[in-house]
């Protein structure tokens, strides 16, 4: 991601931080946790002022979808305690919270996240090289030595032209004699584990969703419109409140069990393709994330399918 999409990016948490404290302080005390958002008041305030208008209009456009699925936002219940709204550090995020935004009520011990994101869909911007082992880290099985074996000499390749400061632009050979044996070891290997591990499915998605349930939320500033989606896959969202229910009804979603198929993209040296059960698919696009050529790689992920009972809400701006 470029430093201008993660600027919009963190300018977008704090207009949501500002949108939700103004309609939440109409109905019960509330604070910001001001530690937290610094980085994300610096970005917004790096914006022009027609950034700063969509931006505040796409937050603006997803708070009462939030607040009808979350009735323990605003509920009067006789408990006056103080909503504190926050923004997770990208540590959270190595330790498995993916959450940006976290709405919290301390005195009964509640709270939701939100994943915001602004013009992008992906889900994770996973590294492979020749010392990380993505098996053991995504889903807790280790890589054996045929992926090992594979791949190893082509990022060796790779770190012979970082030295002698080749561009990617010109290495006419990378999606042959890189991005295609890399993404085959990868498909190999995931089968691989898959085999050996049924459980593989469900850990993999937990590893791209995190170890918390939430909901995502996307700008997207060509449409007009803001993204609204539940990933309540644990059962934590969509809490009753004592005298108030959630008008919008947020399903708890099932984890995958099997996979159906991993394969290449038709026609794509560089895709991957998986299609799970209970609805669930997903894309994985490696590519180059620098100028000069590096003995290291990113997966762009995204999913394709999600189950029907994650609901999607598209609230169009005004």
């Amino acid at each position: 991601m470029s430093s201008k999409s993660n600027d919009q990016g963190r300018a977008f948490e704090y207009a949501c931080i500002k949108e939700l404290w103004n309609h939440i302080e109409d109905h019960r005390p509330c604070i910001i946790d001001n530690d937290s958002v610094f980085a994300a008041e610096h970005a917004w305030n790096q914006q022009s002022p027609e950034m700063k208008n969509k931006l505040a209009i796409a937050a603006q456009s997803f708070i009462d979808t939030l607040f009808s699925a979350e009735p323990l936002i605003l509920e009067c219940d006789g408990n006056d305690d103080v909503v504190v709204l926050s923004i997770n550090k990208d540590s959270d995020a190595e330790g498995g919270d993916v959450r940006d935004i976290v709405i919290t009520r301390k005195s009964i011990r509640w709270d939701i996240g939100l994943s915001m994101k602004h013009n992008h869909f992906a889900a994770k911007h996973s590294r492979l090289s020749p010392t990380i082992d993505f098996g053991a880290k995504w889903y807790g099985l280790s890589c054996n030595d045929n992926y090992w074996n594979t791949i190893k000499p082509i990022f060796a390749r790779l770190q012979s032209l970082k030295e002698k400061q080749v561009a990617w632009r010109d290495m006419a050979d990378k999606e042959d004699a890189v991005y295609y044996p890399i993404v085959d070891a990868f498909i190999k290997e995931l089968n691989r584990a898959y085999n050996a591990d049924k459980t593989i499915p469900a850990r993999l998605i937990s590893y791209l969703l995190g170890i918390r349930d939430f909901y995502k939320v996307v700008a997207i500033d060509q449409k007009q419109v803001t993204e609204f989606q539940s990933f309540n896959l644990r059962g934590e969202l969509n809490k009753e409140g004592k005298n108030t229910k959630a008008t919008l009804i947020i399903p708890k979603a099932d984890l995958p069990t099997e996979i159906i198929s991993l394969r290449f993209k038709p026609e794509s040296k560089s895709t991957a393709e998986l299609y799970l059960n209970n609805g669930w698919s997903l894309s994985f696009r490696i590519h180059n994330a620098s100028t000069i050529v590096e003995p290291s790689l990113k997966f762009d992920i995204q999913f394709l399918g999600v189950p029907a009972n994650i609901i999607t809400v598209h609230c169009r701006w005004e």
